[in-house]
């Protein structure tokens, strides 16, 4: 009230001012001066009008309550986001460097549920109709470090924004995070928004969403639009670290998604097509052109959720699970798939592994259930002359660290073939059928942990080698002559 007084006291004096000043000028005027008298009051003026528009710039909070000003910008949100505000402390008026409100410890709410809490809000304001309060024009809003919690009720959140209206209005959100949630209010996994912005395209004429991402500590980009008329989404990943862009577009009606992704990775191109409804997911993963031989089907059903993935590729890649930032690793470390309720089955077989052209006949065999993945019967032949299979085996995480625990029964065709390749002195090949060896191998410390080794029914001692704890390099060709000296310690020790 006082800065009301304040400002009609001000603009009372200053009107009269203005009328002595014009008064003494025009008992002056005549023919010579009345140019130049009119040149200096129209400056005098100017300075006068921008000196008034600034004081009321200035003064905008205090002409209106606050009450009504947080009011009336949840309704201007609430038509631009279809989303509920709440303003936990008053709306702070600044300025500078263009006049806009904030306010701490903000909340949202989606579909009648608070559905993120967020540390600030900016909400910026027009010039235009700046002092009508009624027709207070919204052209900006920031959040920082929000955080947003999602579930399988309400995932759609950031979907759903795309139908804003973004026309001289952008939405942007920096430094915050999206926590996925089980309905028992657990924890699967984390993204991290470093900015994200909605805004309206008019080259595109649609609403866009583009942002900067961090999941499982792998950075990200993405866009997405939606195209109403065509009834078409398109969006765009790009995962530079792997450089592997994602470039995908679906149609959908009432029922049913049918989708196509282009995916490129390094220097090679796939395909996805999946079909998405109510009751289940269905995909096919290929590349007819570049790998025939590589193809993926699968099938994920949600009520009651199980699933079967069977694939065949040449050269079958495993740095997903054990290179430093592997994305599978980083997954299943999440114990996102610690549910009752999962069941997951996945049987892929190559013609041999990625940067391990000795390894033949790969046949990957898993089971999911429970948050345990089970490799039993796994296969891999080196050389056409040693067949490994995984028998009781679990990948597990254990605080915090990603585990293999594992059998490993290795049968020998041609001992003499692997001597040759060992460089064993020669009154040492003595011959071999069998090996077994349990151990325990660490994803992230990339230890394996050797437990005990058998030769043909006959347990060694482990007085009787010096390993216990191997520790494998990042460069493959140390990793073979390490363990040819391994394996030579081993057949020295058995053959006494």
């Amino acid at each position: 009230m006082n800065n009301l007084k304040f400002i009609a006291s001000f603009f009372k004096k200053f009107s009269k001012f203005i009328n002595n000043l014009l008064e003494k000028n025009l008992n002056k005027l005549n023919v010579d001066n009345f140019k130049s008298l009119l040149i200096n009051n129209k400056i005098f003026l100017s300075i006068v009008a921008l000196i008034v528009l600034f004081l009321s710039y200035l003064s905008f909070p205090n002409i209106h309550n606050k009450e009504e000003v947080a009011t009336e910008i949840k309704k201007n949100l609430k038509n631009k986001l279809n989303l509920e505000f709440n303003f936990q402390e008053d709306l702070d008026y600044k300025f500078l460097p263009r006049p806009h409100f904030t306010s701490n410890n903000s909340s949202i709410n989606f579909k009648e549920d608070k559905i993120t809490d967020i540390k600030k809000v900016k909400v910026y304001v027009s010039l235009e109709n700046l002092f009508s309060l009624k027709n207070i024009k919204l052209n900006h809003v920031i959040l920082e470090e929000a955080n947003f919690n999602l579930n399988k009720e309400n995932y759609n959140f950031f979907y759903n924004l795309l139908d804003g209206n973004f026309n001289d209005f952008k939405f942007e959100i920096l430094n915050s995070n999206v926590f996925y949630r089980s309905l028992e209010n657990e924890v699967l996994f984390i993204n991290n928004i470093r900015n994200a912005k909605y805004y309206f395209d008019p080259k595109e004429i649609k609403n866009m969403f583009d942002a900067n991402n961090e999941i499982f500590n792998l950075p990200y980009s993405i866009k997405i639009f939606n195209d109403k008329i065509e009834k078409t989404i398109h969006s765009l990943i790009n995962i530079e670290s792997l450089r592997l862009k994602i470039d995908n577009q679906t149609s959908y009606d009432d029922t049913n998604y049918l989708g196509l992704s282009e995916i490129n990775l390094i220097n090679a191109k796939s395909l996805f097509e999946y079909q998405l409804n109510d009751n289940s997911f269905e995909f096919k993963f290929f590349d007819k052109i570049q790998n025939p031989e590589f193809s993926y089907v699968g099938k994920f059903n949600f009520k009651p959720f199980y699933s079967n993935i069977t694939g065949n590729t040449n050269k079958l890649d495993l740095t997903p699970l054990f290179s430093s930032n592997a994305i599978i690793k980083e997954l299943l470390k999440t114990e996102i798939l610690n549910n009752k309720n999962v069941d997951f089955n996945l049987i892929v077989a190559g013609n041999n592994i990625k940067e391990f052209d000795d390894f033949k006949s790969v046949l990957l065999k898993s089971k999911i259930q429970e948050g345990l993945v089970d490799i039993d019967q796994s296969k891999i032949t080196w050389k056409n002359n040693i067949d490994f299979e995984f028998l009781d085996s679990l990948i597990f995480v254990k605080e915090g660290k990603l585990i293999l625990d594992s059998n490993v029964e290795i049968s020998i065709n041609n001992s003499n073939e692997l001597y040759k390749f060992l460089l064993t002195p020669k009154n040492l090949r003595k011959k071999i059928s069998k090996v077994d060896v349990n151990f325990t191998y660490l994803f992230d410390e990339k230890n394996i942990k050797i437990k005990s080794i058998r030769i043909d029914g006959k347990t060694l001692e482990k007085s009787k080698y010096s390993f216990e704890d191997i520790l494998l390099k990042e460069n493959n060709l140390q990793n073979k002559i390490y363990f040819k000296n391994l394996l030579n310690e081993v057949i020295k020790n058995y053959a006494g």
